[in-house]
């Protein structure tokens, strides 16, 4: 038990999070333990009868069946790959986009009254990381065939009208305006491998103090340093500073030396 838990503690905090929460909802609506209809989205239960859950339990309810073994991965998947490049040590941003791109999941979906988020939010997570990923990069569709990563998102919508018909393409489509809008308005459009978040509203994206705090992680934007994946670059005077201030000596040592001439 000490090992599973101390796998389980590497997991991304974020991505931890969104993989138990899957995992405490849809399996006690799998083995009877919670009526599934008391964990889907109802505008109506929530507004009259004050059961503000549904907001939650909706984004987490998964399918009754075989397939949800498919959407764990999915959401594993793509949200730890996203956390662990492109949000490196700033889970608090991945954080507060996550919750503002859920809200708006929420606005996109009453249209087509969608009773479950889960597809949807899958769906904005691959888009996101599709279109973050290095250009010209391949994935595989369920180990059978591989195809261009920026496809990916078209292959996996194209599975759900086949499995679940229009409405379950509809809330794929809903996923993937959420997504697409998610990359441009913060990442902006032709960042290819992630870098450097530059699109028209990226400070919106960026969490508050108190969330940051509660993560432990520091405000750091001011910093004059690049972010290129898991990568982090610093101008040599900055860098230099640093290593001042914290007491370190860069570069290598050559020793005291010796005067010419001397024996």
């Amino acid at each position: 038990m000490a090992e599973i838990l101390t796998e389980i503690r590497k997991i991304p905090p974020v991505t931890r999070f969104l993989v138990l929460s899957s995992l405490g909802i849809t399996v006690p609506a799998i083995l009877n333990l919670v009526p599934p209809w008391r964990l889907v989205f109802m505008s109506e239960a929530i507004i009259k009868e004050f059961e503000f859950w549904r907001l939650y339990t909706s984004f987490f309810i998964g399918s009754m069946n075989l397939n949800y073994i498919f959407e764990l991965i999915m959401l594993y998947r793509n949200s730890n790959t996203l956390e662990s490049t492109h949000y490196e040590r700033r889970s608090s941003d991945y954080a507060w986009q996550l919750f503002l791109a859920s809200v708006a999941l929420v606005g996109v979906n009453r249209p087509i009254q969608s009773y479950s988020h889960t597809r949807a939010l899958l769906h904005t997570l691959t888009y996101l990381m599709c279109s973050l990923s290095v250009p010209g990069a391949l994935t595989s569709v369920m180990g059978l065939i591989t195809i261009p990563v920026a496809y990916f998102p078209y292959a996996l919508l194209g599975m759900d009208l086949l499995t679940g018909g229009t409405g379950a393409a509809a809330q794929g489509v809903s996923g993937m305006l959420v997504g697409h809008a998610w990359w441009w308005l913060v990442w902006g459009p032709g960042i290819g491998s992630g870098g450097v978040e530059q699109g028209m509203y990226a400070g919106w994206g960026r969490a508050p103090t108190w969330l940051k705090n509660w993560f432990g992680e520091r405000n750091d934007y001011g910093r004059t340093g690049s972010r290129r994946g898991a990568v982090q670059a610093f101008a040599p005077r900055q860098r230099a500073e640093e290593a001042a201030a914290s007491g370190r000596v860069t570069g290598y040592s050559w020793g005291s030396g010796r005067r010419l001439g001397g024996s």
